[in-house]
């Protein structure tokens, strides 16, 4: 109940607390029963790396040669078993000699971009450039981007999704620009109770996030009086994305169906 209530919006955490929890049931021993939250858990890791192996190569086929690729927060090796989703699409992707650059923002106010998605990409040798959030319109306008691929923390039947803050806009950006805009996630993310995103939660962060600068250094950069709002997640509507990449397949609109077919 603890680990449920720290994400409320991510539902494949809930996919995967289930699986553990059904162990629990079981009423074995104390010792039978770490050995076999251990085995499920490592069990859980296997296919969570097979599912975004298995997401990387249908994903890297929508990809262009030479591609100039746009992504939103971090949804890779860190954020998976150790190969990504949306970098799992990307890492399959340049494998194939297809990436010529990575723009990764940074995804305020915690910079997980910056943090953790340029480093990965750094360390597997993937030409990144960093921009700020509110630089992306400005290089689409330029034609520097060719695809937009990220991530989803919980996707609704109809296709609406929730990812990181910001995500919206750029959705938004790349329908006016006319640019493809990937969503890579497993189908543990899809809830197929929700009709759409209307209902899903998004979770409220401290609002420290925002006032210090940083977070990390302490720094007030807000007045005291002002109030916050900070939000983790927004939702984006199912008509602006392109195509939505499972382990299962490439589901493009309309969601119901192409979604529905691999509901579990």
């Amino acid at each position: 109940a603890d680990l449920a209530a720290t994400r409320p919006t991510a539902v494949n955490l809930f996919w995967a607390l289930e699986r553990m929890r059904g162990i629990v049931e079981t009423g074995d021993d104390a010792a039978a029963l770490k050995a076999a939250l251990e085995a499920e858990a490592r069990a859980i890791v296997s296919d969570d790396l097979d599912r975004c192996h298995r997401m990387g190569h249908h994903g890297a086929e929508l990809i262009p040669a030479g591609a100039r690729i746009l992504t939103h927060c971090n949804a890779g090796a860190l954020a998976t078993a150790g190969y990504g989703t949306a970098l799992g699409v990307i890492r399959a992707a340049a494998e194939q000699g297809k990436v010529a650059r990575v723009y990764a923002d940074e995804t305020r106010p915690l910079l997980q971009g910056a943090r953790l998605t340029a480093w990965e990409l750094c360390r597997a040798g993937i030409p990144c450039t960093v921009i700020c959030d509110n630089m992306s319109a400005s290089l689409m306008a330029r034609g520097e981007i060719d695809c937009v691929v990220l991530g989803a923390d919980r996707i609704a039947a109809n296709g609406d999704f929730a990812n990181k803050i910001g995500t919206y806009g750029v959705a938004v950006l790349a329908r006016h620009h006319g640019i493809p805009f990937y969503v890579a996630a497993p189908i543990s993310t899809v809830d197929y109770a929700l009709a759409s995103g209307a209902g899903i939660p998004i979770e409220q962060r401290d609002p420290s996030e925002v006032a210090e600068l940083g977070h990390f250094a302490r720094c007030p950069v807000v007045p005291a009086e002002a109030s916050i709002y900070n939000p983790a997640f927004d939702v984006t509507p199912a008509e602006l994305v392109t195509a939505i990449i499972t382990e299962e397949g490439v589901a493009r609109a309309p969601f119901e169906e192409s979604l529905g077919q691999w509901q579990q």
